[in-house]
């Protein structure tokens, strides 16, 4: 037992501790639900459910929230995702609906629809515009993966996983990243560029607290919303666990990265309905993907 204990230290001496983050927008100005955060190509910072449920509120630059759009038929937002023409794509998890929101013409349509989802919960979205879905049931602790076609047709992935929350793609596109909240494991598989996904294998498991969303650096470094820790953990390609960001509230939904460098990052916070923020060392693979690859060598 003493052996394991020594061991246990040293590698809990390995992990960087972070300062704590600090609130960017002030707790109560979204509700419970406030999630999703994504940030375009001008640098506007999104999330859903400001001040009632079903909104999708802009954030500038001086952290000033407005609502940008209402969702109709009592739909509620969850994810979102840029691609590279600042179309903003948002899961519905009332009516399993992917919308797509174009911040050219204002126009709002539904993307997509499969009444097999339980309810599309978060997204990840690959240079070439496929998307990919994650579909928990948290009655029944599974999960489901989709792909949605740059056409809006939609295909089962995997039909027999854990509650899956959290997905990202390596900033490659060659490894698709899906964590489990209630098992608490982070899966990869190989990703093609059809966005088929195989070889399915495990990069890291927690003995405790919740996973929530999460999003990868230019390095392929994983960001992960602790759900309960009230941490960020980052995590290596190779599944080392290599920092912890410690957060002013204990249950984060999602992170996304932002600032002129690519290198704030933005956390949502549901039960202070805030969003937290602070500087990491690595430009996030979105803002490489929205500006341009120059931010990941500066």
């Amino acid at each position: 037992m003493a052996n394991i204990a020594l061991l246990v230290a040293v590698v809990m001496a390995s992990i960087t501790v972070s300062k704590p983050t600090q609130d960017w927008i002030a707790a109560g100005s979204f509700t419970s639900g406030i999630e999703g955060p994504a940030v375009d190509s001008h640098g506007t910072l999104y999330a859903v459910n400001f001040e009632r449920q079903g909104t999708i509120a802009a954030i500038d630059k001086s952290a000033k929230a407005t609502i940008l759009l209402s969702l109709p038929e009592d739909s509620i937002g969850n994810g979102i995702r840029f691609d590279k023409y600042n179309n903003m794509f948002i899961a519905d998890y009332v009516n399993h609906n992917i919308w797509k929101f174009s911040l050219l013409t204002n126009q709002l349509t539904k993307f997509a629809h499969h009444r097999a989802m339980n309810q599309p919960n978060d997204l990840a979205i690959m240079d070439n515009g496929i998307l990919l879905a994650s579909d928990p049931n948290w009655a029944k602790n599974t999960g489901k993966l989709w792909r949605i076609n740059t056409s809006g047709e939609v295909h089962l992935l995997a039909a027999s996983m854990g509650t899956t929350n959290g997905i990202e793609v390596s900033p490659d596109n060659k490894t698709l990243y899906v964590n489990e909240s209630v098992q608490r494991k982070i899966w990869q598989f190989e990703l093609s560029a059809a966005g088929d996904i195989s070889n399915k294998r495990l990069l890291i498991e927690f003995d405790d607290f919740g996973l929530d969303g999460m999003r990868v650096d230019c390095a392929g470094n994983l960001y992960v919303a602790r759900y309960g820790k009230g941490i960020i953990a980052v995590i290596s390609p190779t599944g080392e666990l290599l920092e912890e960001i410690v957060l002013v509230g204990q249950y984060p939904t999602n992170v996304a990265f932002g600032g002129k460098s690519g290198k704030t990052l933005f956390v949502t916070m549901q039960k202070r309905g805030a969003i937290e923020r602070t500087t990491v060392k690595n430009a996030g693979r979105s803002v490489m993907m929205n500006i341009g690859s120059s931010l990941c060598s500066k």
